[in-house]
């Protein structure tokens, strides 16, 4: 089967494998749709990064280099392993690719699955990826999705699912005013998560006016921010009730100066909440948090029981994740239509997903 694989930074090979094929509890997916993350682009210009190094293995799964990409993607269950119960062949699953020693393990035995300290993921140390023809998974990664849910849909449920739960570490919740830095894929889906919530006032800053054109198609109402123009703390008091900033505000970008714009909009006993992953340590002004009573919380991934709920949202139509799609490729396509793409610095897409069919 055709796959696309990593071997380094800035090499990405398209290439002829063997099809998987599951062992005892694990599931043969026939791939339809998989979405290109800001991970694997950050893997594409400076990995290996959560990818195993070269000539080394990832402790839990023992996965090496090349590495099948791709972590957000849905198909149907071609074959099943011994001891599968939770889906049959021909369900169309979506995939939650998160991998892990299931107990024995301090957050493990404690339901918290996303902080193992052994944590491995489907498409970036796993011995598949949904950037191929089929994949081979454990049964408690794969979710059979409701009839409404289209195959496309399938594909996003996995980011949306990081956005829902930044907005429950925030505390989102009816008539609120929420600020989101950055206006990419995250940051928008972070938005429309936040009004599925009943947010009623939001804002989304962005260098790149391109991203927040984007978003205003998609949210006629968000109030969009340069920082390069725009003093963002200043606007969002200027338009927040009583003038004291948003009541929860959401890094997206996994910047510095993103973060101290959190810390600045945000009002007094507000919440910023850090979703984006910083490359290193980072300086913000403490003053302000003391001072302000500001809790910073971290969001990381998301707790394995939100599949079914993100895909009732997506499914209702509450939270419209379709509307961050703004190509559709080809495989053979990957590298120059989508990874190219999606790292040129005029930012004129948002979610590219490649069909795998």
């Amino acid at each position: 089967m055709k796959a696309l694989r990593f071997y380094a930074a800035k090499d990405l090979r398209i290439e002829e494998i063997q099809e998987p094929s599951p062992g005892p509890g694990q599931v043969k997916i026939r791939n339809h749709y998989v979405g290109i993350c800001g991970t694997d682009l950050h893997e594409y210009l400076h990995g290996p990064i959560f990818i195993p190094k070269e000539n080394e293995s990832h402790p839990y799964s023992g996965a090496t280099i090349p590495q099948v990409l791709g972590h957000e993607f849905g198909g149907v269950i071609e074959e099943i392993g011994d001891g599968v119960t939770n889906v049959k062949v021909g369900d169309r699953v979506s995939v939650q690719p998160l991998v892990m020693a299931r107990e024995g393990e301090y957050f493990s035995d404690r339901g918290m699955f996303q902080l193992n300290t052994g944590l491995a993921l489907v498409g970036l140390s796993w011995q598949s990826g949904g950037m191929s023809g089929a994949a081979v998974v454990n049964d408690y990664n794969v979710f059979k999705v409701p009839d409404a849910l289209s195959d496309q849909e399938a594909a996003l449920v996995e980011p949306t699912a990081v956005c829902v739960y930044a907005c429950d570490r925030g505390g989102v919740t009816g008539g609120q005013s929420v600020f989101v830095s950055g206006a990419g894929p995250i940051g928008i889906l972070t938005l429309l998560s936040a009004k599925a919530f009943g947010a009623t006032q939001l804002f989304v800053s962005d260098l790149n006016d391109t991203r927040l054109d984007l978003a205003r198609e998609i949210l006629p109402e968000v109030i969009t921010l340069n920082p390069a123009r725009d003093n963002v703390g200043d606007v969002i008091r200027s338009k927040t009730l009583g003038g004291v900033g948003c009541d929860v505000a959401l890094e997206c970008v996994g910047n510095e100066k993103a973060l101290q714009s959190c810390v600045d909009a945000v009002r007094k006993h507000g919440v910023v909440v850090q979703v984006g992953v910083h490359p290193g340590e980072g300086k913000i002004n403490w003053f302000d948090v003391t001072f302000k009573n500001i809790d910073i919380r971290g969001s990381w991934c998301y707790p394995t029981y939100l599949w079914p709920r993100v895909m009732d949202l997506i499914a209702t139509g509450a939270i419209p994740a379709k509307k961050v799609v703004t190509k559709n490729i080809k495989l053979d396509d990957a590298v120059t239509e989508g990874f190219d793409t999606l790292c040129d610095p005029a930012g004129a897409h948002l979610k590219i997903l490649i069909d795998v069919t």
